[in-house]
């Protein structure tokens, strides 16, 4: 078939740093290995499964929060950031991580949380033996109400009010302060050099040791608009911007920039190409870039990519739109489907396209069609690691793990729940299986585990998919081979056109990629040297056909 193409995308050069087309996998700690049979995963568990890491074949690790912390979040809620809490081990186990993963060529980026801190740090316990207008209460955003009433309007992100009024040392009610998250997570005032200075001390502190760079939780809140005006309205961090109201006066403010552009003289300072990862909920494409440009951070997550539905025309449109609102700033796209806070995309796409899901699935919701979720999750994921930019993978999803949704409330821990009587984020961060056969299906040495795993977790297990041809596991590990041998991270995006407009075709350097999202089978040309395909194919009297929800790539001579 001759087709006519629209290049979008060019080709990185071959120097190009690393950090611009790595696979990047993302290590949940509470729930990837326990060590010491406790039913919580530790760094001593991960460091002893960073093989399984390195043959899977990524580039690097993310380490979820692991910081000292009274787990109000799941340790997003931040005690002392320069040393480990027990429940994890010690800075001993942390630098032993390290130096594993380095010896096996792999980089690790931990997790930095700068909007807030825990109320059990010491500088909140501080302020709250402070008189209003001390310098330890200007550290935080504490506020005179009004009366009785909070200073304004603004709702938390777990739900209900954010603010939270303290009580003062002569024991009257006094000062409020600004938690747009739990209660337990007071929100940083980030216009007093105290607080730059001491996350620059921070930073300093882990890159000495010799992480790769941070991935930053909330990159996109840490500065709040002046005076604090009203807004009032709920705000679900989760489903990034509303079209129907303002953007809220405490997300992707100006005065954010100014604080990357400072980190990102610091890592430059250091050698190996260090990276800086923003979570930040910004729409449209081009005001995310703004994050992007060459002073500032290096990745962004793409979340509008990451929540756009299982169809054709919507996968192309965000796929541009994305590269070129990157291209544009001299950075690379990121693509991901799953993350420690969104329901399992195995399980998203057993909805029908554009199903939008509550905040967490329960037993009593309606449930997904399993099969068609993980198929077209393996035909997803084909597509994704198609693209040129920097991927990351959730832990569990190279073994096809779907969202739990039939946890029993009374064991769920996730702040959501219990502030808003959403199901919230619990399913999706259950403990992974390492072995079907196993107490606790091998996450640790004894039965234990902080969620539940379902009975469907020893199918799943990886050695009932290690060596399996076809297995989830064997297709993600041979397309992040493929991804490597042929540089597609690096590579460039050329659209197809004289396909089905329910079908994905694109060029990436000597790789064509067919993903099939629509009934009609697609055959391909006689020939054809099928590299990779997410699900069987179908062959009739030697016509090869791609089926429905199936992505494949091709050598890109053979047919285009």
């Amino acid at each position: 078939m001759t087709a006519p193409a629209q290049l979008i995308h060019p080709a990185d050069p071959a120097d190009a740093p690393w950090w611009r087309s790595a696979v990047i996998y993302q290590v949940y700690p509470r729930s990837f290995a326990d060590a010491n049979g406790d039913g919580i995963g530790d760094l001593p568990g991960i460091t002893s499964r960073l093989e399984h890491l390195a043959e899977l074949g990524v580039d690097a690790l993310w380490l979820s929060p692991f910081y000292l912390s009274p787990q109000a979040d799941a340790g997003y809620d931040v005690a002392d950031y320069r040393t480990v809490d027990p429940v994890f081990g010690t800075l001993d186990d942390a630098d032993a991580l390290l130096h594993k993963a380095d010896g096996l060529g792999l980089r690790v980026i931990v997790d930095l949380v700068p909007n807030h801190t825990s109320d059990e740090h010491e500088w909140f316990r501080a302020a709250l033996k402070s008189v209003p207008g001390s310098p330890e209460r200007n550290r935080y955003m504490f506020r005179d109400g009004v009366g009785d009433e909070p200073p304004n309007d603004w709702k938390s992100v777990f739900g209900g009010g954010a603010w939270q009024r303290v009580t003062e040392a002569n024991g009257r009610p006094g000062q409020w302060y600004l938690h747009l998250f739990d209660v337990k997570q007071p929100d940083l005032n980030w216009a007093n050099p105290e607080v730059h200075q001491e996350f620059e001390s921070i930073l300093r502190f882990w890159l000495d040791r010799g992480v790769a760079g941070f991935r930053i939780d909330v990159a996109h809140g840490l500065v709040k608009a002046p005076g604090l005006p009203p807004y009032g309205a709920e705000h679900e961090l989760l489903h990034g911007a509303e079209e129907d109201r303002p953007s809220p006066p405490y997300w992707d403010q100006d005065g954010v920039h100014e604080i990357y552009r400072a980190w990102r003289r610091i890592i430059d300072e250091y050698d190996g190409d260090r990276v800086l990862v923003a979570e930040a909920w910004v729409e449209p494409a081009d005001r995310l870039a703004r994050y992007l440009r060459p002073d500032e951070l290096h990745q962004s997550f793409n979340f509008p990519y990451l929540v756009t539905p299982w169809r054709a025309a919507d996968l192309r449109a965000v796929i541009t739109e994305s590269l070129q609102a990157t291209d544009a700033v001299g950075a690379p796209t990121t693509w991901v489907l799953s993350n420690h806070d969104l329901v399992r995309h195995a399980t998203r796409f057993g909805y029908p396209a554009g199903t939008r899901l509550p905040n967490g699935v329960g037993a009593d919701d309606p449930q997904p069609d399993a099969a068609l979720g993980l198929r077209r999750a393996r035909a997803a994921t084909l597509v994704m690691l198609a693209l040129p930019g920097s991927a990351y993978l959730y832990q569990g999803e190279e073994l096809g793990l779907p969202e739990h949704t039939s946890m029993p409330d009374d064991v769920r821990q996730d702040p959501t729940w219990l502030r808003s009587q959403h199901r919230g984020r619990d399913g999706c961060r259950v403990p992974i299986p390492w072995q079907g056969d196993a107490p606790s299906y091998g996450f640790g040495p004894g039965p234990l585990t902080w969620l539940p795993q379902p009975a469907a977790w020893r199918e799943h297990a990886l050695d009932a998919q290690h060596d399996v041809a076809g297995s989830t596991y064997e297709t993600y590990r041979a397309a992040l081979h493929l991804r490597r041998e042929h540089s597609l991270g690096g590579g460039s995006l050329t659209w197809l056109a004289g396909w089905a407009d329910d079908v994905l075709a694109l060029v990436n350097g000597p790789v064509l990629v067919l993903a099939n999202l629509g009934a009609a089978p697609v055959e391909l040309a006689k020939g054809t040297e099928v590299l990779l395909a997410s699900g069987a194919l179908v062959s009739v009297d030697d016509v090869v056909s791609v089926p429905q929800d199936v992505t494949v790539w091709a050598r890109r001579a053979a047919i285009a």
